[in-house]
């Protein structure tokens, strides 16, 4: 008799008061490891991330991708009833996400510190956009606003325009910076039996992602140019066309992989050792130089010729795919999940376990969940409080 192997995560609770992007993306990836995801939605349609767009026959696209294999349960937390029942869910949960405005908890009693001190086992965990302190703590934060306010859009596009990311970057990196915290705390709290308050802001996400350019620009006095598909301090590493007007992309990172390039590539092996190129910092200083070289050596071949050649000298290639390109590609997987209007089939999850098939719950109608979490939880049948004994 063949045993379903246990997840990760199988056997926790988490609850999550959650919309938008970031902290459902946070609680998806929870419930992807074998948690037990409770979605907690406002009343008068929930999550607002439903109603983003219909694309998936008539679900939101966004919804379906972030908030499969959870539960959901309609909740009015202002209101007695609704707050019993979150109080109660609460003290067998293992982990609180929320990502609601800054203060909407704290009014309530149902803040992070307080609700620690009343379940010490429980791990919270606090989205925002600007953190707890600070000068734009009660700013609103929306994906791109943080990709401007970070520097990360003035170092995005091309040398005409700064340019957006074409996700919502800031709201993912900031879920799965908090998926890692929450796991640590889980981790720590095997190890003491307490729990933990972990908190992520936006902005304190993307300052890390652009360590780099600011670190530049600190240390050097150097902007990070915007380079398109190039990239700012490596070189030859982008995209140049061939002789069919298509696009390449080729890295060369190493000494060894520019030796081989030039050699083998591009057929003028005495151009590793010339002064402008010798070096990568040399190459990037002197990139316009070296691109005009290597895009009339491109242009002698076709994409498919030219991908040959990288591949006979082992130099990384790529091919300049657009959105329906990744849909045929022949190394993407794909898993079905549930919606309420059907199935539909997403990306696999990135994460690989051994000995396990990837295989997700579906995406949750509105409030389907509510009755039964009322009986299990509070064992009334209907959220009207019970009168005090």
């Amino acid at each position: 008799m063949t045993q379903t192997r246990a997840r990760p995560l199988d056997g926790i609770l988490v609850i999550a008061l959650e919309q938008a992007v970031a902290a459902p993306f946070t609680s998806s990836r929870l419930a992807d490891a074998g948690a037990r995801v409770i979605k907690v939605e406002r009343p008068g349609g929930g999550d607002f991330a439903r109603r983003y767009d219909s694309a998936v026959d008539g679900e939101s696209a966004y919804f379906v991708w972030l908030n499969r294999g959870k539960e959901s349960v309609e909740l009015d937390i202002k209101d007695p009833a609704g707050r019993n029942l979150l109080e109660a869910m609460l003290a067998q949960a293992d982990v609180f996400l929320q990502n609601l405005a800054p203060g909407a908890l704290q009014k309530l009693g149902l803040d992070s510190a307080s609700l620690r001190q009343r379940f010490p086992r429980l791990i919270t965990c606090d989205i925002t956009g600007y953190g707890a302190d600070g000068p734009m703590k009660d700013a609103k934060a929306y994906d791109l606003l943080v990709q401007c306010e970070s520097g990360l859009a003035s170092i995005t596009g091309t040398a005409d325009a700064p340019g957006r990311v074409g996700v919502s970057v800031c709201d993912i990196a900031t879920g799965m910076t908090a998926h890692a915290a929450i796991c640590e705390a889980l981790v720590e709290r095997a190890q003491t039996g307490k729990g933990r308050g972990v908190s992520v802001a936006m902005f304190d996400t993307m300052a890390d992602w652009m360590t780099a350019p600011l670190l530049f620009q600190e240390y050097l006095d150097r902007p990070t140019p915007r380079v398109g598909l190039s990239h700012p301090v490596i070189s030859p590493y982008g995209a140049y066309r061939c002789g069919d007007g298509e696009q390449i992309v080729v890295a060369a990172q190493t000494d060894a992989e520019w030796r081989r390039f030039c050699s083998a590539v591009l057929r003028q092996g005495d151009l590793a050792d010339d002064p402008r190129f010798h070096t990568n910092q040399l190459r990037a200083d002197n990139r316009h130089e070296l691109d005009l070289i290597i895009e009339t050596a491109f242009a002698a071949f076709n994409r498919t010729e030219m991908a040959d050649i990288l591949d006979r000298a082992g130099i990384a290639r790529g091919a300049v795919n657009d959105v329906t390109a990744l849909s045929k590609h022949p190394q993407l997987d794909r898993v079905a999940v549930g919606t309420p209007s059907g199935q539909v089939n997403l990306p696999a999850p990135p994460i690989r376990r051994s000995d396990e098939t990837p295989g997700l719950g579906p995406s949750p109608e509105y409030g389907a969940h509510t009755k039964a979490a009322l009986q299990e939880f509070t064992g009334q049948d209907t959220a009207t409080p019970k009168e005090p004994t």
